[in-house]
């Protein structure tokens, strides 16, 4: 995907969410949108820095620096929600377009799906489009049913199929920044 169509996804993926997180029309969805906007937007174009140093699809756009922005917020109590644009991304370049990425970089080997369109294609609005639906979906069925999205804790009934160990291991990560 291209710089449009990254954009694009960030800006209704951040939307989406405010209204999973909010879902009755009132001031709080317009606040969580507003609070959105910004890390997701900027977390969906981060991946791309590695156009101008290091490989592009490849330095940036991988799982180690995936888990480096999930596990900020836990270990410094900021930048939350960078990492649902960095994400998005991913999925964007993997399930939208041709070339895929390289998830498991230094590994060269690239991921991508057959379904992808080119970045000049007719119909690549339409794919981010359908792309973004999809993740709102996800990330909504995440937040109601695994991970309160707004407070980064697990639901109640997750912990019923954690063994003793990680349950005790999340809660204490749970408590906040170490």
């Amino acid at each position: 995907m291209n710089k449009r169509g990254h954009i694009t996804n960030g800006v209704l993926l951040a939307l989406g969410l405010a209204v999973v997180l909010s879902p009755t029309p009132e001031l709080r969805t317009v606040e969580w949108a507003v609070e959105l906007l910004p890390p997701v937007v900027l977390g969906a174009l981060l991946p791309d820095i590695d156009t101008e140093f290091g490989r592009h699809r490849k330095t940036l756009h991988n799982l180690p620096v995936l888990a480096l922005f999930v596990a900020y917020p836990v270990v410094f109590g900021n930048l939350q929600f960078v990492w649902v644009g960095i994400a998005t991304h991913y999925v964007l370049d993997v399930v939208g377009s041709k070339r895929g990425i390289a998830l498991f970089y230094p590994y060269e080997q690239e991921y991508g799906l057959p379904i992808g369109v080119a970045v000049s294609s007719d119909r690549a609005d339409l794919v981010t489009a359908v792309i973004s639906a999809a993740e709102v979906v996800l990330l909504a069925v995440l937040h109601f049913f695994v991970v309160d999205l707004t407070t980064a804790g697990l639901r109640p009934q997750v912990y019923e199929l954690l063994p003793e160990a990680a349950t005790q291991f999340v809660r204490v990560a749970e408590a906040g920044p170490i």
